[in-house]
């Protein structure tokens, strides 16, 4: 998801038992003093408990490249294409069920779907990604619209985990062709290709690392990060078109695994580069 999360890593400290005292009542001046009862010994502090070994980084990165002006029908593939989690590259996926919902329903986008689509791609928001979620349904609604857009290797993550929808990096071309190629049958009116088009080659400055590291001219893009709770480590991804010798080429690089955000970026960024070299 979409803000620069840092780990954080909490110890819990065991209880110390207090120290018990035994009170003894006054007793009359003609009473013997008794013997004072013994004073409980101090129960020793439990042993902290141990300290969860840090995650061992194990990363992974796949990328997919499809040069759309050589006429290619079928992406170049490098690395293993296993699903991984999108994180917030899915708020394409998200924009592009919104418009077709809005085209089903013979209208524009509403003001207000236009106050969520823009932030969300724009700045990667996450309330506006919630809301739009709501809007066209939540997983199933991402789902049917995945059938319309020619998706078959991915997963809509349930409630309201929209980041945790599962993903290929051929499926990501799939919905990368859905947008960019003009050429190619597919739901998505030209106004409606365009209008993403538009989004993606606006994002804010810090978010345009990525696919754009191939030394591409006009790159429109995407971007993706979270760092999953259950291993502290970093899914990292960035979906696109970049424009290289003149050819225009749609690039899907998904990671996992990574130490750190960092780490992450600059795998997806080597992979890129890589890939269309």
């Amino acid at each position: 998801m979409s803000s620069h999360p840092r780990r954080t890593a909490g110890v819990l400290l065991a209880s110390v038992t207090a120290l018990l005292t035994a009170g003894i009542p006054a007793a009359a001046a003609a009473t013997p003093t008794p013997k004072p009862k013994p004073t409980p010994a101090t129960e020793a502090p439990s042993a902290p408990a141990p300290t969860p070994p840090a995650p061992v980084p194990d990363p992974h990165a796949t990328v997919a490249v499809l040069d759309l002006d050589a006429g290619a029908a079928t992406p170049v593939i490098q690395g293993e294409d296993r699903a991984y989690d999108t994180a917030s590259i899915v708020k394409v996926d998200i924009l592009a069920a919104l418009l077709l919902k809005a085209q089903d329903e013979r209208r524009a986008l509403t003001d207000e779907e236009r106050g969520h689509a823009e932030p969300m791609i724009r700045q990667s928001d996450n309330d506006s990604a919630d809301a739009l979620w709501k809007e066209i349904g939540r997983d199933a609604g991402l789902t049917a619209a995945n059938e319309r857009l020619g998706l078959i290797s991915t997963t809509a993550g349930t409630g309201g985990r929209w980041g945790l929808t599962r993903t290929t990096a051929s499926d990501q071309i799939r919905l990368l062709r859905a947008v960019f190629d003009d050429g190619a049958e597919g739901p998505l009116t030209p106004g409606s290709r365009a209008y993403v088009r538009t989004l993606m080659s606006e994002v804010l400055p810090e978010q345009s690392w990525g696919v754009s590291a191939v030394d591409a001219a006009g790159a429109e893009l995407k971007n993706g990060w979270l760092q999953r709770s259950t291993t502290g480590l970093w899914d990292v991804n960035s979906i696109g078109e970049v424009t290289l010798g003149g050819h225009r080429c749609l690039v899907a690089v998904l990671s996992d695994g990574s130490a750190s955000m960092d780490d992450g970026v600059s795998l997806v960024e080597r992979t890129a580069r890589a890939a269309v070299a």
